[in-house]
């Protein structure tokens, strides 16, 4: 397992790419939900359709998927568990509303690519841009335009997430504005 990377907004990494439709029980068995120690739980990423990912997978690798990735549960645990196994970001032609939202609120950046998942193989060595939304195949001449990630969204990623982007600005603050 690898170690959790700072953002960066410039991530360089392998790509393992998947199809449409990857729901949340593919990434973690709900089985897996009682574990409370996401590097633990970790280890089951994936189990049922590539299992080889936990013991392969590289600190600032790629996840690159078709349409609908996240769907299903609107558990937190899959995106973090992403994190845990050292994923730099998620790169998806769509995503499910929800896995989108905890991604950002976990510090996992996640960004929309059209067509992403029929123009990069597994194992291509991506560049990816967060700020312009630009995703290179290093080595061959293949360059994709996604959508960049607004200023405020990497803000919270870089805070480590929504929890800690709050408090980075004062746990209190927004009470005491709603008791005046």
């Amino acid at each position: 397992m690898c170690e959790i990377v700072p953002l960066t907004t410039i991530i360089e990494g392998r790509a393992w790419v998947f199809g449409d439709d990857v729901d949340t029980d593919q990434i973690i068995s709900g089985k897996y939900l009682t574990i409370l120690d996401y590097a633990e739980m970790a280890r089951h990423a994936f189990e049922a359709t590539r299992p080889e990912i936990v013991t392969q997978i590289r600190a600032s690798d790629v996840i690159v998927a078709g349409t609908n990735f996240g769907g299903g549960s609107s558990r937190e645990e899959a995106p973090a568990v992403l994190k845990h196994l050292g994923v730099a970001c998620v790169l998806a032609e769509s995503f499910a509303r929800i896995f989108y939202r905890n991604c950002f609120n976990i510090g996992l950046p996640a960004m929309v690519v059209k067509d992403i998942a029929q123009k990069v193989e597994d194992g291509d060595t991506l560049r990816v841009d967060l700020t312009r939304g630009e995703v290179r195949v290093l080595g061959r001449d293949v360059v994709l335009e996604g959508e960049p990630i607004p200023d405020f969204m990497l803000e919270i990623l870089s805070a480590g997430g929504a929890v800690e982007w709050f408090k980075s600005r004062g746990v209190h603050s927004w009470t005491r504005r709603q008791k005046r």
